[in-house]
Formats: C-alpha cells, sequence, structure tokens
C-alpha cells in the first residue's frame, strides 16, 4: 500500500503540519488498536485525522492480550447475548477480510477430567453448541472457523499430547482466532490509517485536551505544542480517566506466562482448564508460531496509580503455575515460566467483581464535547472505532463518507508474494510471510537496499539482492531467536520504531525474555544506525 511507511523523516515533516495552526478534522488520542482503528476509520472516510500517542504504537494494553480473536463464548455463557454476537461477527471480518494473514483458526481443548464433574460438563457442552449457531448467524465460514464437538479420551491425547491420562474421559473441542501477534495488529492499522492520510504521531504526550484540540509534549525535543481540531475522540484506554474529568474506571489486571520448553514441548493445540469456584473463568495455554507458549489469564482487581507497564503478582504467577498444571501428565514448574506479563483492563466502574463487569463498549460525551471510548475487546476494536467516528461526525458536524472498515483490508492483507531467491523459500522467510503477508519480499528487498548502502558485510554485490545480503538479513539476530535483520530495518524504516524499546518490545516481541531481548540489542542498535544514515 503506497504511503504507508512510517519513520523518523515523515514524523518530522507531519508533526510540523499537525500544529502549524491548522484545523484538521479529527485528534484522536492513544493509538492501540482501538484508537489506530479510529484513526483509519475516520481516514478512510475522508476525514483529516491527527492521532498521537505518548509513547509508541501498542504501548499499552492491546500488546498485553491473549492474542486470540474471541467469538463471544464466554459472554455466551454469561448472558451476554449482544456482546457475544458482536465478537462473532467482528472476529469473522477480522478473520476474512481486515487481516487474513495476521490470523489463523487455532483449536481449544477443554480435557473432561474428575475435576470438571459431568453436569458442568453437559452445560459447557451445551455452550459450545450454541457457540455453533452463534458462528453461523455471524455469516463465518465454517472453513474459518471449524464447529465445536465432543472428543474422545483418544483424540483429546493426540491433540494434546502432554494431557493427564488419568481418568481422563474425553475432551471438549472449540475453536478461535488467533493473531500472530497484537502488536503487529496495531502496528498493521496504523499504517493503513497513514496510507489514507492520517497523521500518526508517536510520543506525544496530551498535556491538556478540550474538544476544539489539545496541548502535547514533544518526548523527543519536550516542546509544548498545540494541536487544533473540530472533534476529538479519546482512546486512552485505563489513562482516559486522567484526560477527561468524570470518567470512573475500575481496572482489571489480566497476567500472562511465557514458557519455552518443559511440560508443553510439542503442543499445536490450545488448552482450557476451568477455574475451579469460578464459573465461566478458565485458564489457557496458547501456543505461539513462534514455538514458545503463553498461559492466561488472570482477572484481578486493580487499585492505585496507574503504571505505564504493568507487572505480574507473584500470586498470579503461582495461581497460573497451578491451574495448568493440575491437567498434566508432568506439573508445571515455576522453573518453566521464562517472562511475564500484565494488562489493565479499562472497565467502567460498577458493582461486582470485575470478572463480572461487562465487556461490551461505551462511549462518554465530555461536556467539553470529547469522546472517550471505553471498554470493550480486541476483538472488537473496528465496532468500537467505527461507533467512536460515528458519534464525533454527528456530535461536531463533520463531512464524511460511511463507514468503510468492513471491507478495508489492511497493509499486507490478501496472499503472500512467492520468496525473493529461487528456490523453496527459508524459515526465515516463511516467517517474514506469516508476519508481513504480501509485503515479506519487500520486507527483504528493503533490507537488502539498507544494506548494501551502508556497505556492511554480505553486501559487496553491486546488485543489493545477491543472495549473500538475502542470507545476512534473514539471519537470526541472536541465539535462540527467530527474528531477522530484515525485520529490525522495516520496524525502523516503514513502522516508525524510534529506538531499541520500540523495536524489541512492540515491533518484534524479544523483550518478553529478557536473555532474548539481551541477545538481540545489538542488532536493534545497528538497525537504528543504518537507518539513520539514510535519513529516515
Amino acid at each position: 500500500m503506497e504511503n504507508s511507511a512510517l519513520n523518523g523523516a515523515r514524523r518530522r515533516k507531519e508533526l510540523a503540519e499537525a500544529t502549524d495552526g491548522r484545523v484538521v478534522d479529527l485528534l484522536v488520542v492513544g493509538l492501540g488498536a482501538t484508537g489506530a482503528g479510529v484513526a483509519l476509520d475516520a481516514a478512510s472516510r475522508g476525514l483529516d485525522v491527527v492521532s498521537v500517542d505518548a509513547h509508541d504504537l501498542a504501548f499499552g494494553t492491546s500488546r498485553w492480550s491473549s492474542k486470540l480473536v474471541h467469538g463471544g463464548l464466554r459472554y455466551l455463557a454469561s448472558g451476554q447475548f449482544r456482546v457475544a454476537h458482536e465478537c462473532a461477527v467482528e472476529r469473522g471480518i477480522l478473520m476474512s477480510r481486515t487481516a487474513p494473514h495476521l490470523t489463523q483458526s487455532l483449536p481449544m481443548v477443554l480435557p473432561l477430567l474428575p475435576a470438571t464433574s459431568t453436569a458442568d460438563s453437559a452445560r459447557m457442552t451445551a455452550v459450545l453448541m450454541a457457540g455453533n449457531a452463534l458462528r453461523a448467524s455471524s455469516g463465518t465460514p465454517r472453513d474459518l472457523v471449524p464447529r465445536a464437538r465432543r472428543l474422545s479420551a483418544a483424540e483429546t491425547t493426540a491433540m494434546v499430547p502432554g494431557v493427564r491420562r488419568r481418568d481422563l474421559r474425553g475432551g471438549l473441542l472449540s475453536w478461535e482466532g488467533q493473531l500472530e501477534d497484537d502488536a503487529r495488529l496495531v502496528v498493521a492499522l496504523a499504517r493503513t490509517a497513514a496510507a489514507y492520510g492520517a497523521r500518526v504521531l508517536t510520543r506525544l504526550r496530551v498535556t491538556d485536551l478540550h474538544g476544539d484540540g489539545a496541548l502535547v509534549r514533544d518526548g523527543l525535543t519536550g516542546a509544548v505544542l498545540s494541536i487544533r481540531a473540530r472533534a476529538v475522540v479519546n482512546c486512552a484506554g485505563v489513562w482516559a480517566g486522567g484526560l477527561v474529568p468524570g470518567v470512573r474506571l475500575r481496572p482489571s489486571r489480566g497476567t500472562h506466562l511465557v514458557l519455552r520448553g518443559g511440560s508443553l514441548d510439542g503442543m499445536t493445540s490450545a488448552v482450557v482448564v476451568p477455574v475451579p469456584g469460578r464459573r465461566d473463568q478458565g485458564v489457557f495455554a496458547l501456543p505461539q508460531p513462534g514455538g514458545m507458549v503463553y498461559v492466561g489469564v488472570t482477572d484481578e482487581a486493580f487499585d492505585g496509580p496507574l503504571p505505564d507497564v504493568p507487572v505480574p503478582a507473584e500470586g498470579e504467577i503461582d495461581f497460573l503455575v497451578a491451574v495448568m498444571g493440575k491437567v498434566l501428565d508432568s506439573p508445571l514448574r515455576r522453573d518453566d515460566v521464562v517472562g511475564a506479563f500484565a494488562g489493565l483492563r479499562p472497565l467502567l466502574a460498577s458493582a461486582g467483581s470485575t470478572g463480572d463487569l461487562s465487556r461490551r463498549h461505551a462511549l462518554l460525551s465530555a461536556p467539553s464535547g470529547v469522546v472517550t471510548v471505553l471498554g470493550g475487546k480486541l476483538t472488537t476494536y473496528r465496532k468500537m472505532a467505527e461507533d467512536a467516528v460515528d458519534a464525533a461526525v454527528r456530535q461536531r458536524g463533520l463531512t464524511a463518507g460511511p463507514c468503510r472498515t468492513r471491507n478495508l483490508a489492511v497493509v499486507g492483507a490478501g496472499g503472500p508474494h512467492g520468496p525473493v531467491i529461487d528456490g523453496p523459500p527459508p524459515l526465515p522467510f516463511q516467517r517474514l510471510v506469516r508476519r508481513y503477508g504480501t509485503e515479506a519480499s519487500r520486507v527483504v528487498a528493503s533490507a537488502c537496499t539498507l544494506l548494501h548502502a551502508a556497505g556492511s558485510p554480505g553486501s559487496r554485490s553491486p546488485d543489493p539482492m545477491d543472495p549473500s545480503a538475502v542470507a545476512a538479513v534473514l539471519a537470526p539476530v541472536g541465539d535462540c531467536v527467530d527474528v531477522t535483520l530484515a525485520e529490525l530495518l522495516w520496524g525502523v524504516s516503514h513502522e516508525g520504531a524510534l529506538d531499541t524499546d520500540d523495536l524489541l518490545e512492540r515491533r518484534t516481541r524479544l523483550a518478553l525474555v529478557d536473555a532474548d531481548r539481551v541477545a538481540a540489542e545489538p542488532a536493534a542498535r545497528r538497525a537504528l544506525a543504518m537507518c539513520a544514515a539514510g535519513s529516515l
């Protein structure tokens, strides 16, 4: 997609434009999934958009999800039928049209062991059968999300090799969508918004927000600048209340563990374990495309000052290890955990536990005219964005076209290009196809060009795409790491990464494991230096 590249040079140009006194149609605050979705929705309708974030793309809650595209089963079980149907519809849109290259179907197996009573098994089976009807009513093809069904004990052990075999009486199989990476989806949304003309500006902290714009502080220079706008949408998530008076939130912390090897080696199906005493809450073991496994998620009320980066509680880590270990022949050990992460859900305050609070999104209009969007799920970001832009257009009398995002694909969607070299594609390139779709070849070609321009080893031929250059940019950047130099260079030249944290924490997820981050830091610094030399 033309003109979608985000980098330092574009930021400098568009920051100057956004703060030169002009009045844009819409200012979007926050560049998580919802904020990037609002920017894309509005820009694709023809509105002049500026979108800002105090830190980086996908800095907050959006990067700390389970990486699942939920079809609404949990909400179906708890009677939240409207939320369940919305999730099922949005799952189908995301997997079939918005970002098919970043999503895949994931089998979810619930082993039936003595801790799950016959009555609970019957209830869960009924929910799964209702889920089949929900998928059909949402218009999602069965080949995209297959039917749920009962498994025999033999089928269960075949799908989950490490499951406890003693007293196993079978399993329940359902299917969900799985994201290659939640942060990659946010980056793709932001770049697509940029292709439609939105100015996507990170490192801009809002210090004063009102219905006609904002004062912002540039995190790179310290300058305080003004952005003027006809309408403003606040998508700051759990931090939204700090920008608009009267917004009352009750954040909930969700923690995940990161595992590599150990008791879950070779797992290709997710495992679902009901939490004893907590109806309709489960712990999941989720295999990741890179070979790791995430185990989560908790749902704990969070009180106190809001941190930029939440920290998992030791008790949550122990809880997840214990619950997941109950269904395995070889229980998890604390030293199987190589990393952990936590996110804060922006739930509207009300009575009851955070687990009982509705995940339906809400729009709040402040007297100043700022529209704030809260709640919801990563799966429903597109509908949240559509509703927020509709509200802003209606309230502020903007001239805009109809919403287009139901059928609008992000950068990279549409099926992968062939390999850039003769013969079967090497494993690193297969990884690029999963993560960049149709842009995979461009990722490699761009990296080879930068390598050649820098005169680096591996680029001695006048042809920047010679095999030695391709091999150099597709080499892993560290031991036990599958990320390549090509990805780091693309992160700086096309995805707006400004420092090593952007590259290792969000454009890739290497920082989830401390050892992987340390191994990759030299390559990240090299990528930044090479792009700086090219004035990007």
